[in-house]
This record gives structure tokens, C-alpha cells and sequence, in this order.
């Protein structure tokens, strides 16, 4: 049987879940609230980029990718960050949905799957 290995649990969510070789991240946002939807979006994307990096892998081997907006007319800001961030050619699947958020200053939630 496989190993599945929790990274940061608590008591609802854990950070990192790995399985299997497959990565499934926590919805991450921005640990400063006050700043815009860029500024929101560069800080989830940074910590995006630090958890695969604990994991030995990174945004190459990304595969789907699910993006929660406070205001879906924030998508062009969004997606400006998003696609500077994206290598080039390695655009995974992807949704992107305006929601009602857990905190109204939270603008961007996003969520990853990514392989080692």
C-alpha cells in the first residue's frame, strides 16, 4: 500500500497531501489582505512556488489548477500575474470561478496539482 504523506496537518486541512507521486495543495491566499488582486495573486503564487519546492518538485510538472475569485472582473488582473508565473508551454487544466470567499478581503484562492 502507498504512503500517504500529510505536510502540515490540523485538525480540518493539511498544507501538502503527496500520494502516489501526485501532489494536492491547500487553497493558498495571500497572507497580506490589505494588498490588490496582483499583489494578492504574486504572494499565493510565491507560496505555491515554495511548497513544491519542500516537495522536490515545481510549477514544470503543474497538471490542474482550480482558482477562486472574490470578483470573476478580476480575471484579466489575475491572469496577467497567472500567465508571467506559467512556464512557457506548461499552461495546466485549469478552472477559474468567482466565489463568495471565507474572508471578504481574501480576493484569490488558488489550489494545485502538480507531480514529483
Amino acid at each position: 500500500m502507498s504512503k500517504i504523506i500529510r505536510t502540515e496537518p490540523n485538525a480540518i486541512l493539511s498544507k501538502v497531501v503527496e500520494y502516489h507521486g501526485f501532489l494536492f495543495t491547500q487553497g493558498f491566499v495571500a497572507r497580506d489582505l490589505k494588498a490588490d488582486i496582483v499583489a494578492q495573486t504574486h504572494d499565493v503564487l510565491e507560496q505555491i512556488d515554495e511548497a513544491l519546492e519542500q516537495h522536490g518538485t515545481d510549477k514544470t510538472r503543474l497538471l490542474q489548477a482550480q482558482i477562486w475569485l472574490k470578483d470573476i472582473k478580476d480575471r484579466d488582473a489575475m491572469n496577467g500575474v497567472w500567465s508571467a508565473w506559467l512556464p512557457k508551454g506548461g499552461a495546466p487544466a485549469r478552472a477559474c470561478v468567482q466565489a463568495v470567499m471565507a474572508a471578504p478581503e481574501i480576493l484569490v484562492e488558488i489550489m494545485i496539482v502538480c507531480t514529483k
